[in-house]
């Protein structure tokens, strides 16, 4: 019979009186072999899952394959929809309504009403922190000419004051017939010159509407326009055609259609909002915390050790581990950098009763994929080690060695010394110079 055990590495029978130690190698493998398959159950191989695969017989073969292996760790987390934050109402009056907890708002949707008003909602980064509204010019301010200003002299018209705006309108009309005679034998506007006479009608001190300019502008005419109040231009000016389209909001609101929006008619958030806890209740004084809010999409929270918390970076990949056991894609979206002592322990380099925490956030795409729960505790699972490409084999093929280390019974018999690297998944990483992909060893009986 031809034996196949003349490969390098391979513990071959001797020629002499070798049968005896090759009966005791195989009786020592056969004992210890319970025992490296009971370490690799155990975890050392990361804890994860046995794979989609049943694991293999006692006495099949098996071959050895390159593979990727991802050793996973778990820690707890809490689905939520996090911290709840205080909602900037400036209403000043009393809350005459309020939404009930967990009701979902978007863009144009009605917050809270104070005095019987709506305090709407609409998406920016910038507070409101100003009335919009068209603002009239006082008279003698920027742009108008000087009282007087814009009467002509007796003897030619020359324009006084040289106002410009409305002002300098009634300038030109002062110098416009230099030289031109009066029923009274005067010149150009003489007349207007005599302080005792009454002045003929000029843009001075007269007011005009002028359009409010700035960034917060931007942003609302582009909600404004988002919720199909156009006809106007988007941009930076508060114009009459702006102030038409809120006249046309503010009916649709049920409130005077002033073409004016108060300080505290509108509050800004980055999208939709979910409603918490109120902070008030009806009939009392709105106030800052009248109304918290979170957004709709849920996320786990993670107390993750300050000193192990090395995997949390930010687009990390793990998975959550719901209540029911499905599994679902997650991303770490936030690290906290401030470190929270456990209750009763230092929290100083793991000291005391527990180490010191950060709070990691992760968030989870695919929102369907939670289903209804709202909140509950969850397990996360992140990669701590990971190797690729490399042979791997199912961690019941190792066998103990009576020399030390571990090996692998080949086809023929014969054993074949093995280095091991990651145990994970079930399987675990092997090298040595006789050892191969596609080698075929045998699982221990």
């Amino acid at each position: 019979m031809t034996h196949i055990d003349d490969e390098p590495g391979t513990v071959s029978e001797p020629p002499r009186g070798g049968r005896g130690r090759r009966t005791a190698l195989i009786a020592v493998a056969v004992v210890v072999v319970a025992a490296v398959a009971v370490v690799g159950a155990l975890g050392l191989g990361g804890g994860g899952d046995e794979g989609p695969g049943a694991p293999p017989r006692a006495g099949s073969l098996v071959p050895v394959t390159r593979a990727t292996l991802t050793e996973r760790t778990e820690v707890d987390g809490q689905l939520g929809y996090g911290a709840e934050i205080p909602l900037p109402v400036k209403a000043t009056g009393t809350v005459t309504w309020l939404p009930e907890a967990g009701t979902r708002a978007k863009r144009g949707d009605t917050l809270l009403r104070v005095d019987d008003r709506p305090v709407v909602l609409l998406y920016g980064s910038l507070p409101m922190y100003r009335d919009l509204g068209l603002t009239a010019r006082a008279p003698g301010g920027a742009g108008d000419a000087p009282s007087g200003g814009g009467t002509g002299t007796g003897d030619g018209g020359t324009a006084a004051g040289g106002g410009t705006g409305a002002g300098a309108a009634g300038a030109a009309e002062g110098a416009a017939a230099p030289g031109a005679r009066t029923a009274d034998g005067g010149t150009g506007k003489a007349a207007a010159a005599n302080p005792s006479a009454s002045p003929a009608p000029t843009g001075a001190g007269t007011t005009a509407a002028t359009a409010l300019k700035g960034m917060d502008v931007l942003q609302f005419e582009t909600n404004l326009a988002a919720l199909g109040y156009t006809g106007f231009t988007v941009d930076e000016e508060f114009t009459a055609r702006t102030a038409d389209a809120v006249k046309r909001w503010q009916k649709s609101l049920g409130v005077p259609e002033t073409g004016t929006v108060g300080i505290g008619d509108v509050i800004y958030s980055a999208g939709k909002v979910r409603i918490g806890r109120p902070g008030v209740r009806l009939g009392q004084a709105v106030g800052e915390n009248a109304l918290t809010y979170t957004g709709t999409a849920r996320k786990v929270v993670v107390n993750a050790s300050a000193a192990g918390a090395s995997w949390a970076v930010r687009g990390t990949a793990v998975r959550v581990r719901l209540p029911d056991g499905t599994s679902v894609k997650g991303e770490v979206a936030s690290v906290g950098r401030q470190a929270t002592a456990p209750e009763g322990g230092s929290g100083e380099d793991g000291a005391g009763e527990g180490a010191a925490t950060l709070p990691v956030t992760v968030t989870i795409r695919d929102q369907k994929s939670v289903g209804r729960l709202e909140s509950g505790p969850v397990t996360v699972e992140y990669v701590g080690r990971e190797v690729k490409d490399v042979l791997t084999v199912p961690v019941a093929a190792l066998v103990a060695l009576a020399e030390g280390g571990h090996g692998l019974e080949t086809a023929d018999g014969g054993f074949v010394a093995v280095k091991t690297g990651l145990f994970a998944d079930g399987r675990v990483e092997v090298s040595g110079s006789a050892v191969r992909a596609g080698l075929k060893v045998r699982i221990p009986e």
